[in-house]
């Protein structure tokens, strides 16, 4: 029929156009009929991003080859479990030294399917080390790395600040990997629409989800900048060259248990009113600048 196999059900159609209003491409329109249809050029405008499959109040509609029927149902949420569920995310750095149940990986690697993504771009990269051996073989190799690098006399000098870290991992103290028996690393396609962007929207649904499950994560820079450093791990994590490192999170079972949520400092929030836009030109380009920072 057509290459997004547009269906729709006409003992279902109520011909309410749903789908027709929500698509913001315009990839669909009515026929004559008033039964939906693929418009002039709406194959390739179309995002793939199903809007008209969960929009359709009777389930007559399936396109790309998915069915209504398969869909996951929503249901209503309490917003005061989700909020306690925020409150209470921490950033864990004591692990136990185990894998996590397989059931409970499957989980937070087939989330990651319906994370948010600019443009509904699905380009997005995860590899996973979901063995501990596999983890502790990737942790030995890259402190021995350190070390080496650490050692050097020039960047000894050039880098002071970075003595501690030596010191630490020569103590036996997992500085960077904190003990974790598990990373994700999320890469993105360097021509991706949102490729900053769309990395960290990923890996904060991941940290959520997994806090509901019990896991313990932690964002970590340092193993971020190790993996632009050291470009044999990306060829180990099968990172593709086709993409770059965006970000990467410990996680496992932990070892320390939380018992109430921290007390933060608030956030600097204002009301916006109508106008006070006028700014002189020098401020305007401090602004511009300060913007593409």
């Amino acid at each position: 029929m057509n290459d997004l196999n547009l269906k729709i059900d006409s003992n279902k159609c109520v011909h309410c156009g749903l789908c027709i209003n929500d698509c913001m491409v315009k990839a669909l329109e009515f026929d004559e009929n008033k039964v939906p249809r693929v418009a002039d050029g709406g194959e390739r405008r179309c995002m793939k991003c199903q809007h008209c499959l969960a929009i359709c109040p009777v389930g007559a509609l399936s396109i790309l080859g998915k069915s209504p029927e398969d869909s996951v149902p929503i249901q209503q949420y309490n917003p005061d479990e989700i909020l306690n569920l925020i409150k209470n995310r921490r950033s864990y750095r004591h692990y136990k030294k185990e894998n996590l149940p397989p059931e409970i990986m499957e989980k937070l690697k087939n989330m990651l399917n319906w994370v948010p993504t600019g443009v509904n771009n699905h380009g997005l990269h995860f590899s996973f080390i979901d063995d501990i051996e596999v983890m502790n073989d990737f942790r030995d190799y890259t402190n021995k790395k350190l070390i080496d690098v650490l050692s050097k006399p020039v960047i000894n000098k050039a880098f002071k600040k970075f003595e501690r870290y030596k010191k630490f991992i020569l103590n036996g103290n997992d500085f960077v990997f904190r003990g974790a028996p598990h990373m994700v690393v999320v890469s993105a396609p360097i021509d991706a629409p949102c490729k900053d962007v769309d990395p960290m929207i990923a890996l904060s649904y991941f940290e959520l989800y997994a806090q509901s499950l019990g896991v313990g994560t932690v964002w970590c820079g340092i193993a971020y900048g190790i993996l632009r450093f050291f470009p044999e791990l990306c060829k180990q994590l099968e990172i593709p060259d086709t993409h770059k490192v965006s970000y990467v999170m410990l996680f496992g079972p932990a070892d320390i248990k939380y018992h109430r949520a921290v007390q933060p400092e608030p956030f600097k929030m204002v009301s916006v009113k109508k106008g006070n836009r006028e700014m002189s030109f020098a401020d305007k380009v401090k602004r511009f600048f300060l913007n593409g920072k």
